[in-house]
């Protein structure tokens, strides 16, 4: 094969992880992937989250192999198969009983924004309502539609007629409070459902009773921010409250990334709607909208989609399911998510351009900020996104991959395989500590960590 410029000459301008990770991978193995030159790293991408069990994983891989050799239809519309079958059967065991007892499905195109594009026509339908409340910081997709509903303004900026009626309120981001840098965790959180609530009750909010309220329950590519199990059951007794839907983007989140099966869960909700993607296929192109029966009163055809129901992903989604409930991966998940996060946290504790550590089980952040630098106008440090930028592709010679998002590109986000060992967390560590010694220096003694007190994630 020829060199990485072959690619970056013939491909289109608006490639995104190619540009950072310049590296042609050749194979992969769990959490572990190898380029062409024989080099092995770690990898804490995971296709953004779409490989829950890694490369290849033995028990995912001998169910695919199996069904391509059985002679069962590779794709089939939205038919009735074996294949759909035991999926459905298997995520409806995975779902809150409460939740999946009331719920339909409806497969949609292989991407998450399908999904989200198939909830934005449900609710509008069953509602009889335009508007749609969503997040500063979201990320929900990138087709046209979505993009009315995204917080980064540089993909939307050159694209005219954007979806509107989409109104953005103030996400509890607790280490950079949207209320400025006087305001603590607690009081973030209150002023954030405040706003909630004067939007949804105040006749003259200005803004129409939406069709949905549209959350992340961890921030994704807003910066690993998660919500806490307080505020999600508040937003959810405020929308029950004004008979507005709460529709949960589970699409980064779900199938056990949080250490629960859904991130929703820990806050003991019931949500109308939800949404999945990514790991749901186990590592193949599948995306569902999974919402009560009461809003079912769409017409026949009203979203649909050749590739709705991939049978290659049904097979390994429901593959994916069987082996985190029979290994108990959500346990793993956890208990290996807590070292990660206790290793990133000590980082923290060395290095004072590491601003804030957060996230749940293996989505977690770090966000690095210029800790001398003048604070901007909210009293918050600048974001340091030039470092992050630095350090994501230092350590890809270190034999790491990270990606970044969040405010100015500066936070690092680490999203590994669900399977990835504790051997292999303390590796991730000790390569991110070689990275950051050589780019920024260790805080003297002394320095006490910022800590957001009084909000249970």
């Amino acid at each position: 094969m020829d060199t990485i410029e072959y690619f970056s000459s013939r491909e289109s301008n608006a490639r995104t992880y190619a540009r950072n990770i310049q590296r042609i991978f050749t194979h992969g193995a769990l959490a572990q992937v190898q380029d062409s030159d024989g080099r092995n790293y770690i990898d804490c991408l995971a296709c953004a989250g779409a490989l829950p069990l890694g490369h290849n994983h033995p028990f995912v891989q001998e169910r695919v192999i199996e069904f391509l050799q059985s002679g069962q239809l590779q794709q089939a519309l939205d038919l009735a198969t074996p294949a759909k079958y035991h999926f459905m059967n298997e995520l409806f065991a995975a779902l809150p009983a409460d939740f999946a007892s009331q719920a339909k499905l409806q497969f949609c195109g292989p991407t998450g924004a399908d999904a989200v594009e198939a909830a934005l026509k449900l609710f509008k339908t069953a509602t009889g309502r335009r508007p749609v409340l969503v997040f500063q910081g979201a990320y929900h997709g990138m087709s046209h539609g979505t993009l009315g509903m995204m917080g980064n303004l540089g993909p939307k900026q050159a694209i005219s007629g954007v979806p509107a009626e989409i109104q953005f309120l103030p996400y509890p981001y607790t280490y950079r409070s949207p209320f400025g840098a006087q305001v603590d965790a607690l009081e973030t959180e209150r002023l954030s459902l405040a706003f909630l609530e004067s939007v949804l009750g105040d006749p003259e909010s200005g803004v129409c009773k939406p069709a949905m309220v549209l959350l992340e329950a961890i921030q994704g590519e807003g910066g690993c921010i998660p919500a806490s199990a307080n505020w999600l059951r508040q937003v959810r007794e405020i929308t029950q409250r004004h008979q507005v839907p709460l529709v949960i983007d589970e699409i980064q989140t779900g199938i056990g990334r949080s250490g629960d099966m859904f991130a929703f869960e820990h806050a003991g909700i019931i949500p109308d709607a939800i949404l999945l993607s990514k790991a749901i296929g186990g590592g193949y192109p599948l995306s569902l909208l999974v919402y009560l029966e009461k809003y079912d009163q769409w017409k026949p055809g009203a979203h649909a989609g050749t590739f709705r129901g991939n049978q290659i992903a049904l097979v390994s989604g429901a593959a994916t399911l069987e082996f985190i409930r029979r290994e108990h991966v959500l346990e793993h998940v956890r208990e290996v998510g807590e070292l990660l996060r206790q290793g990133l946290l000590e980082l923290e504790d060395s290095f004072p351009c590491i601003g804030d550590v957060r996230g749940r089980g293996l989505m977690l952040g770090m966000e690095l900020i210029e800790p001398n630098a003048t604070p901007d106008a909210l009293g918050h440090p600048p974001a340091a996104g030039a470092l992050a930028s630095a350090v994501k592709k230092a350590c890809l010679d270190e034999g790491l991959i990270i990606e970044s998002g969040g405010r100015q590109g500066a936070v690092l986000r680490f999203l590994a395989p669900l399977v990835i060992t504790r051997d292999e967390v303390r590796e991730i560590v000790e390569r991110l500590s070689r990275v950051l010694a050589r780019h920024t220096p260790a805080k003297t003694k002394g320095h006490t960590r910022k800590v957001a007190v009084g909000v249970q994630a």
